[in-house]
């Protein structure tokens, strides 16, 4: 009994210890207020990434990531022109409009969606473990070099029109690091991205690799649209870390998302897609009962933290019987 109290004093310590970290110390950039923390810092994942972080192999263990210690990535930028001119074909087929349309599958990305009315959209290649059918039929070069490096988890086309811009914000679960490949790009600083306080401009042929787990934004306010190629690449992990790691990417299988009818729609898309005429109504109810809608946003909110606290905590608790069934050995 006395151990039961224990460790659940031990678990909430270091919960409340992660969301502390998060907030308080990691990085140099800052969030504005608690606020901004808990609508785009994610914080009922805290704790596990914060767990990933602390077994993380040194060589990630920055928010911008020095690319000589993955020498695997060169294959990709080896071939960035091949990549680059299937990427622009797409751009010119309007493929990536598509992809953003309301009334497409592909609109329901639970992950990127809300940087749509920015101008940003996408076209994926792969998602963990699945090769969508349309990147096959349109992207068969880049699809085919992708393979060769078994590290990328996921990978997509992305473009940053003229004016467009991606506001501050981090990713929600750090099973990965994200690498950029310059494609065809206005090759000016003025096309940037925001990393932790730091800024990079991209260029053609010419890649990054970072922690998408600190804060960051980017802005495209020069005269040519941005391509690149974004990739999730996996976290390096000591022993112990790969299996939360693994915990994390059956999270990323649920949220695959189509390009176009035919591919594969995960059931993180499908749910969301459902949902969409809930979200109607609550942008409706905004306009028409302004003093509602503060509550009934609120409440929405708290019943989706619950049923991502219930997942993160069946997690825990998988993890805390796994390593009391090891400890007995």
């Amino acid at each position: 009994m006395v151990f039961v109290i224990l460790s659940i004093f031990v678990i909430l310590a270091f919960v409340a210890g992660s969301l502390k970290y998060v907030y308080s110390y990691r990085g140099v950039a800052r969030y504005e207020n608690f606020s901004e923390y808990v609508r785009k810092g994610w914080p009922v994942f805290s704790p596990l990434n914060c767990l990933l972080y602390l077994l993380t192999q040194p060589r990630a263990r920055a928010a911008i990531i020095d690319l000589k210690h993955f020498s695997e990535l060169a294959e990709i930028k080896k071939h960035w022109q091949v990549i680059r001119d299937e990427a622009v074909a797409l751009h010119q087929s309007r493929l990536f409009d598509k992809t953003k349309s309301p009334e497409s599958a592909a609109y329901y990305d639970i992950g990127f969606r809300t940087f749509y009315k920015y101008g940003w959209s996408k076209f994926y290649l792969t998602w963990y473990g699945y090769t969508h059918e349309s990147a096959k039929k349109h992207c068969p070069k880049t699809v085919d070099i992708l393979k060769r490096v078994p590290s990328v988890n996921g990978a997509m086309f992305s473009i940053l029109p003229v004016g467009s811009k991606l506001t501050r914000h981090l990713d929600p679960i750090a099973c990965s690091l994200r690498y950029h490949l310059g494609l065809a790009t206005p090759n000016d600083d003025r096309c940037y991205i925001n990393i932790d306080n730091t800024s990079y401009s991209w260029r053609d042929g010419e890649a990054l690799l970072f922690d998408e787990t600190y804060l960051h934004y980017a802005f495209n306010n020069a005269d040519v649209d941005r391509i690149i190629l974004m990739c999730d690449v996996d976290r390096p992990m000591n022993i112990g870390g790969s299996f939360i790691n693994w915990s994390y990417k059956c999270l990323a299988r649920l949220t695959v998302v189509p390009n176009i009818p035919g591919d594969k729609q995960g059931l993180a898309n499908i749910v969301f897609s459902k949902l969409a005429p809930i979200s109607q109504w609550f942008k409706g109810l905004k306009q028409t009962h302004p003093k509602i809608y503060p509550f009934a946003k609120h409440t929405l909110n708290c019943v989706l933290a619950l049923i991502l606290l219930g997942i993160i905590a069946s997690i825990l608790s998988l993890i805390y019987r796994l390593l009391g069934t090891a400890l007995q050995f």
